[in-house]
């Protein structure tokens, strides 16, 4: 059930990617090798949270230096966005610093990537978690902007099919970071296992922070904020929930702090990575709902260095090995036979198409 590597099936670039292109400049958030003799180089330009946020920033730099131990000629650099304010500078200062491929993180600098790219069609783009539009959030034709997406409603339909198993209090939770697609896509599919729980195992689990009907919850309204993290999960703590899903990045943490404060009693579940081994808090985290990100990080640099990007679309899915959910590591005990097997059908389900997790923040297969 954990991601596995991916074969890269649309060459392209996107947008996001020439956001990310600003991560090769010379200002003090730049980061990254030095490789003289490279003739290619790619460049990532992080969202918000930093390079080691533990969870999608990090995850896209792994797969950036996976794609550069792997290709000599190819050299990588980063630059660090602190917010949005810093993305249009950022992107600007990887065109002017020569990056050939140029990788956006974050769907919210979609816009800001699709401009750059329009403004520099002899550079390559990719953008995670997002696809070329214009400040509306409308599409945009482009010919130099892949886009790198994945329907993690599947991965976390499984996580909540797993909480809903684990559960003492019969309450869990989960909040996001901001309230956009990336982020309530997980907290569909969390709800919609845990309603499958509850259908077929007549349970009647609850869950705080997400009404998936009326699309409403609880936000942050940030991704840093790890403070305001732990003091909303301690509220949802207050109200019974024993199991916690942040999806929040480097804010979730907030989440784990609570979690360990609490005690034997809560517990929690990650988002993007593998928090058993992304995180300082493996003994709370009962599962993860990963996505291949730092896969198709790698694949799309090299086939940009290929010459064989252009303005396709990956979507991340459990039957391509794009997502999944972790291994339950110090809870494996803990999860019974019965449910591993459970989770095992239900992902084969999925995977033969007989049942179909849905969110409104799906992006469309290509």
């Amino acid at each position: 059930m954990a991601v596995k590597p991916f074969k890269l099936v649309v060459a392209g670039l996107s947008a996001v990617g020439l956001a990310a292109l600003a991560a090769c400049g010379d200002a003090p958030t730049d980061g990254g090798s030095d490789n003289a003799d490279a003739s290619f180089l790619a460049c990532m330009v992080t969202d918000s949270g930093g390079i080691d946020d533990k969870s999608f920033n990090e995850s896209a730099w792994a797969g950036m230096e996976a794609a550069e131990d792997e290709n000599s000629d190819i050299d990588v650099k980063y630059k660090e966005s602190s917010n949005t304010d810093d993305y249009d500078p950022n992107l600007q200062g990887s065109v002017d610093d020569g990056c050939d491929f140029i990788v956006g993180v974050g769907g919210l600098m979609s816009a800001n990537v699709t401009t750059a790219a329009q403004a520099n069609e002899g550079v390559g783009f990719a953008i995670v978690d997002g696809s070329p539009s214009d400040a509306e959030g409308a599409p945009v034709e482009t010919s130099n902007v892949y886009s790198i997406q994945f329907d993690t409603a599947q991965s976390a339909f499984l996580a909540g099919y797993v909480a809903a198993a684990q559960t003492q209090t019969g309450t869990v939770a989960t909040w996001g970071g901001m309230q956009i697609p990336p982020v309530t896509i997980f907290m569909d599919g969390f709800a919609e296992g845990i309603a499958k729980h509850n259908e077929d195992k007549g349970t009647d689990v609850k869950l705080l922070g997400w009404d998936e009907a009326a699309q409403t919850g609880t936000f942050l309204n940030n991704f840093e904020d790890a403070a305001a993290g732990k003091s909303t999960s301690d509220t949802f703590i207050s109200q019974g929930a024993d199991i916690l899903f942040p999806v929040a990045g480097p804010a979730g943490i907030g989440a784990l702090t609570a979690a360990e404060e609490a005690g034997d009693a809560v517990n929690a579940i990650w988002v993007d990575t593998d928090g058993f081994e992304s995180t300082d808090y493996g003994s709370k985290l009962i599962t993860s709902a990963e996505k291949g990100l730092a896969q198709a990080v790698q694949d799309a640099v090299l086939a940009a260095y290929d010459g064989d990007a252009g303005n396709g679309t990956y979507v991340g899915t459990l039957e391509n090995g794009g997502v999944g959910i972790a291994p339950f590591h110090d809870f494996d005990a803990a999860v019974s036979d019965e449910t591993k097997a459970e989770v095992e059908a239900l992902t084969q389900q999925i995977i033969d198409g007989t049942l179909v997790v849905e969110s409104p923040a799906s992006p469309a297969a290509s």
